[in-house]
């Protein structure tokens, strides 16, 4: 009898459980996600932040065309890390279930609704032969009835809330310094530096305004907006100096 590695057989085209209960395709799922550039989302009274990190392959290539934040409503956004080909295929859906919100009620889908369909969506491809998981994590975020929320939904269908979430390859660097320093009476702006400032510690390099990308939703408008980088910069400018990075041994 030809030996079987473990797991063989429940880790192949169909997602079933293996005898030890795992689910091997959604596992692979997530390991696509910490491959991914790190995004993050956070959420203050007065509004929310999303900031992720964007790397440009080459110079011949379209610096707009590289997208990791997406507008989803006038009053919803989305970060995404991991196969931002399968994230584009989730936010579309998103786009499309918002604007059957508004047209079945008359009213602006809230946060929380739209959060746990993707959530569904993302259930009902790892339990059906011949598909497989969505490979991204999503942060939605966004304003409703005069709060801000955050969610995260990753590729089981998990929907879970936040104060401040980090999905990506830097997610634990990040999310570590983001427990020490965040606090919710935070201003939009300080949350904004503080998005940078957690940035600063996983981008390759000097962070400059070109290797980010940023958008805002302030309670007081409930409207998705995306920073310039003029505007990107001179919140860089107010970070100071970065920490210094211990000496090896």
């Amino acid at each position: 009898m030809a030996f079987m590695p473990p797991g063989a057989g429940y880790d192949r085209a169909i997602t079933v459980f293996s005898p030890d209960g795992k689910l091997f395709q959604v596992q692979y799922a997530q390991e696509a996600v910490k491959r991914g550039l790190t995004a993050m989302g956070i959420k203050v009274k007065e509004g929310v932040v999303l900031a992720a990190e964007k790397r440009i392959r080459g110079k011949l290539v379209e610096e707009t065309s590289i997208e990791k934040i997406f507008q989803v409503d006038e009053h919803i956004g989305a970060a995404a890390s991991g196969l931002i080909a399968d994230a584009r295929v989730l936010i579309d859906h998103a786009r499309v279930e918002a604007q059957i919100h508004r047209l079945r009620y008359d009213e602006p889908i809230s946060v929380q609704t739209l959060a746990k369909k993707v959530g569904d969506t993302k259930q009902l491809y790892t339990q059906h032969g011949g598909v497989r998981p969505f490979g991204a994590r999503l942060l939605i975020t966004g304003v409703d009835n005069g709060r801000s929320y955050l969610f995260e939904t990753d590729p089981s269908g998990v929907v879970a809330a936040y104060k401040c979430q980090v999905i990506g390859g830097g997610a634990q660097t990040a999310a570590e310094f983001l427990e020490h320093k965040y606090e919710e009476n935070l201003s939009l702006d300080e949350a904004i530096l503080l998005a940078l400032g957690a940035l600063r510690l996983v981008v390759e390099g000097e962070l400059t305004p070109d290797k980010i990308e940023m958008a805002v939703i302030p309670v007081k408008t409930a409207k998705f907006e995306r920073p310039g980088l003029q505007e990107i910069a001179k919140y860089l400018s107010q970070l100071g100096k970065p920490p210094a990075k211990p000496a090896k041994e």
